[in-house]
This record gives C-alpha cells, sequence and structure tokens, in this order.
C-alpha cells in the first residue's frame, strides 16, 4: 500500500468506526477490570476483617469466594470481550478488507 492508500483508509468512515468501537471497549473493559481486581484489593488492605468472616461458622472465610468472583469476572469479560470482537468489530474489518481489494 502506498503512503495515498494508507491516508485513504484513515479517512474511510467505517475505518474511523472500527478504531472508535475497538478503543471504547478495550477501555471500557480495562477501565471494569482495574476496579474489580483493585476494589479488591483495597478492601484487603483497608477493611481486611471485612474478608476474613468466616462462612457459616466454618474454615473458609468470604475472601475466597470474593476471590472466585473476581476470576471468574476476568474470564467473564475476556469472553465478551471476544463476542464482541467477533460480532461488531470482525465484519467491520472485513467489510474494508472487500473494498480495499475491489
Amino acid at each position: 500500500m502506498t503512503t495515498q492508500d494508507h491516508e485513504r483508509l484513515r479517512q474511510h468512515p467505517d475505518f474511523i468506526q472500527l478504531v472508535r468501537r475497538k478503543q471504547r471497549l478495550t477501555w471500557s473493559l480495562t477501565l471494569a477490570m482495574l476496579a474489580i481486581y483493585y476494589g479488591f484489593v483495597l478492601v484487603m488492605a483497608f477493611a481486611p476483617g471485612v474478608l476474613s468472616q468466616s462462612l457459616n461458622g466454618g474454615a473458609t472465610s468470604l475472601g475466597i469466594p470474593v476471590a472466585v468472583v473476581v476470576i471468574v469476572l476476568s474470564f467473564a469479560l475476556t469472553a465478551f470481550y471476544v463476542q464482541q470482537t467477533n460480532q461488531v468489530l470482525d465484519p467491520l474489518v472485513a467489510k474494508l478488507v472487500q473494498e480495499e481489494q475491489q
């Protein structure tokens, strides 16, 4: 591709939409995961009594299921990213590639 081709692609409305959607998705999920993870860490650091409470009087504390939820949410956010990429972003890329080949 020449410099003119690159510039034409950068000005294409579908390419601009693709970049904006990808950035919005990426930053939204990044911020969500950071909030979840650092929220958990901050609770551990500044309110350890909350997570050290026993569940049903047993040996398991509240921190264990909360940590499992943090891990499961990271997998869920990853699955959401893959789903959005496959259903929204990839068709835009395919459309751009098809237009460039013509």
